[in-house]
């Protein structure tokens, strides 16, 4: 028979939540990732301070109209809110986080890119470069981010601007992100070259070259 204890039920449905936000929540993580509620800063080099008033943005190549923004320009564009999941390429996953920012879709909308541009090299201050195929760079959650959770994005992770590329492992996500080069023709950017993979999608561990 069903237990009379108010208590019991209670209990029993706080476990039900649980096992079932488990299980989603074990859907949402590619294989190897561990989830963390830290956001682990990694950062090859030196971290470089731009403030806002210093930052521009130089979108160029394979485009009909080559475009530089800076800070008062770009927070003109149409910007987006995204709650996304970001999984590094050295294991970690972190669930739901909040970026705003501009969709890379108004960027493409205003360069045009030529019909033969297939990707993106992202450069950032500090000289860090990674290259991301342009049909992933035009997927609606893709954003010029300048917000996390709210507020400013911090400097180590990025700010004032940095590139949110979410389905990809977070090294395609460039912090600091100063220039876009549209290309007719893939080459590699800093990890790129030193053995990571041309790509990088987290659920086919695409972590290293030949992955």
């Amino acid at each position: 028979m069903p237990s009379k204890d108010p208590r019991r039920h209670v209990n029993r449905l706080k476990q039900v939540r649980f096992f079932d936000r488990f299980t989603r929540d074990r859907e949402r993580i590619p294989p190897g990732q561990f989830v963390t509620r830290k956001f682990p800063v990694l950062t090859y080099g030196e971290t470089p301070e731009i403030s806002p008033d210093a930052w521009q943005l130089e979108v160029f190549g394979a485009v009909e109209q080559p475009l530089t923004l800076d800070w008062q320009a770009l927070q003109a564009l149409p910007r987006k809110t995204v709650r996304v999941d970001i999984h590094c390429v050295t294991r970690w996953s972190i669930m739901g986080t909040e970026w705003e920012g501009v969709p890379f879709q108004a960027i493409v909308e205003r360069v045009k890119p030529h019909p033969d541009a297939r990707f993106v090299m992202q450069y950032a201050y500090g000289g860090y470069t990674t290259n991301v195929p342009l049909e992933d760079l035009l997927r609606e959650d893709v954003l010029l981010a300048y917000r996390l959770e709210g507020q400013p994005i911090p400097v180590a992770h990025g700010g004032p601007v940095r590139m949110l590329v979410p389905h990809l492992y977070f090294w395609k996500s460039a912090k600091w992100i100063k220039g876009l080069e549209f290309m007719t023709e893939n080459r590699p950017g800093f990890w790129e070259q030193n053995g990571y993979h041309m790509h990088g999608d987290p659920w086919k561990e695409e972590r290293f070259a030949g992955d």
